[in-house]
């Protein structure tokens, strides 16, 4: 077997800004294919799937969390950094899907958790013993008020406060999300090398990178200073759901501190001793943009970070996208964002946008057209709306915690569907740890690819056609307006320039063609030409695709 190591030495004509512009796509382990029949998918399943990933034409995947876990949040809650837990695989089971990706062209980010670890990682199991031993600093601690309430007013992300009452310190530990999920303390050195040195790990076993799970968490404030109230008007639920009343403050000092860029500046410097790269996720409601230009500004931090504007509950209006790319120009013009419609945390966006068929492939073709990277969410390619799960079958506690009004995270997470002629649509021999959708089973993978109207192979085209056109990968954007229901931009990038026209809506509709000797591409994505008026027509859900060279 080749030596990990020697798999991440970058080759001298290595594309080291790979990562601009990218299209990667996100594989949740627990639900992408079950190799061993248990019913959980594994490392050798997603090796298995890879060259149907491989075959969508983008350039890598991310790889939730597979480290070893209790799995209060199915991994999201690390035990050991350095080992895969056993439902997974095993490190040897790691190795051969990073070669099966390499060999199929294909980079490998998997998805480090910092911020936070398990209770039963042996940090927090010694830290928690005594004030004096020598893990004692590493997680957040502090004493009661006088009356014996938390240290402050900080609120958890999953409901209630932030704050653990521990009886073996009689202290309180401080937990972003989970009471099982304490909070690392990166004012301790000791912290950070030891993160820094998980880091190392991974990328001498051959990763690309990482995918940085709630970057801006990660620096607490060390006087713990109340968060002021957010006046009912300016409450803006993306990081957490309305209901929670984490959405009342705002979070002026549990996250986002001026020291967390010197921790993320040291990371960069990891990266780069290996031509890795990182995307970093920025959970914010007021300030997510700022932040998100601030850490990725420049070449010492993060080279590109994870918005949430196109993950949230608003249907992206051509008004609502204009702005968003505004703000971008405004606060983070030096930076790079990673754009996502679906994830493992939010419900899928055919569901939440109530999106067709024909607005789902308009979408697709719009991300593909914008600039910065791009993450897909298994089972995006195939249009699978969000799973109706039943209480009885919920796995995820953020949903038994606010249900029915928040229904969690398992609609998103249910099994990625292969084939239609089984009940478990060929993800496992086994009983599925989240029961598979029957309306997602005429979606499968073998059914679309027998059908060339399928918006799998609209997938494949509109990734094809970013690759073509290196101004929509890699280019500058200008020109952002609106004509009614039409969004519209120009892409730029040498002599090339590309004018994207997108009618967000069921009715037709007409914009006037721009000057100049402009050519229609994209006709495999539907893309509308110039009518005999000079103007483009453009039907529901329709877009226009037009290019020349600067003058």
């Amino acid at each position: 077997m080749t030596n990990p190591a020697d798999l991440s030495m970058p080759s001298a004509t290595q594309d080291t800004d790979w990562w601009r512009g990218a299209v990667i796509y996100q594989i949740y382990p627990r639900s992408f294919q079950d190799s061993n029949g248990d019913g959980i998918g594994d490392l050798l399943g997603i090796a298995q799937r890879l060259p149907h990933v491989a075959s969508l034409g983008v350039d890598a995947v991310w790889i939730s969390p597979f480290f070893k876990s209790p799995m209060r949040d199915f991994g999201y809650d690390v035990s050991d950094y350095c080992d895969v837990d056993p439902m997974f695989g095993s490190l040897a089971d790691f190795d051969i899907l990073i070669q099966t990706a390499h060999r199929l062209g294909l980079k490998v980010l998997i998805d480090l958790v910092l911020s936070h670890s398990s209770q039963d990682h042996h940090w927090f199991k010694e830290s928690r013993q005594s004030k004096d031993n020598e893990f004692a600093n590493w997680y957040v601690w502090a004493d009661a008020k006088p009356d014996g309430t938390p240290p402050n007013n900080w609120l958890s992300i999953f409901g209630g406060s932030a704050w653990e009452w521990d009886p073996s310190r009689c202290q309180y530990y401080l937990h972003n999300f989970l009471t099982e999920q304490p909070d690392l303390n990166f004012h301790e050195p000791k912290v950070q090398e030891a993160l820094l040195n998980t880091a190392r790990f991974w990328l001498d076993r051959g990763v690309d990178g990482f995918r940085l799970d709630t970057i801006n968490f990660y620096v607490h404030d060390a006087q713990l200073r109340d968060n002021p109230p957010l006046p009912p008007e300016e409450r803006n639920p993306i990081t957490a759901p309305a209901v929670n009343p984490y959405t009342w403050q705002n979070h002026l000092y549990d996250k986002t501190q001026p020291e967390n860029i010197e921790f993320l500046r040291k990371f960069r410097a990891v990266l780069n001793e290996y031509n890795a790269a990182a995307v970093g996720e920025v959970g914010d409601d007021q300030r997510g943009l700022e932040i998100l230009g601030q850490y990725t500004a420049g070449d010492d931090l993060m080279h590109m970070s994870y918005a949430f504007e196109l993950l949230s509950d608003h249907v992206p209006t051509p008004d609502y996208i204009t702005d968003v790319m505004n703000k971008i120009a405004e606060v983070a013009s030096d930076g790079w964002v990673c754009w996502a419609f679906s994830n493992h945390d939010v419900p899928r966006h055919i569901t939440r946008w109530k999106l067709s068929d024909a607005g789902a492939r308009c979408f697709t073709t719009l991300m593909m057209c914008l600039r910065g990277s791009v993450c897909l969410y298994q089972g995006e390619e195939l249009a699978l709306p969000e799973a109706d799960v039943a209480f009885e079958d919920l796995q995820d506690p953020y949903g038994k915690r606010f249900w029915p009004a928040f229904k969690g995270r398992d609609g998103c997470r249910t099994p990625m569907v292969w084939e239609p002629n089984n009940q478990n649509g060929g993800f496992t021999q086994g009983n599925p740890w989240l029961p598979v959708s029957h309306e997602h089973l005429n979606r499968a993978v073998s059914t679309q690819e027998q059908d060339p109207a399928a918006i799998l192979h609209h997938y494949r085209r509109a990734v094809a056609f970013r690759r073509s056109h290196p101004a929509l990968a890699k280019g500058e954007i200008h020109d952002l307006g609106t004509s009614g229901s039409i969004l519209h931009f120009i892409r730029t990038e040498g002599d090339v320039c590309i004018f994207c026209a997108f009618n967000l809506n069921f009715e037709p509709a007409t914009i006037a063609m721009p000057e100049g000797n402009w050519r229609q591409i994209g006709a495999e994505l539907g893309s509308a030409g110039a009518a005999p008026d000079g103007k483009l027509h453009l039907g529901p859900w329709q877009p226009a695709l037009l290019i020349r060279a600067k003058a």
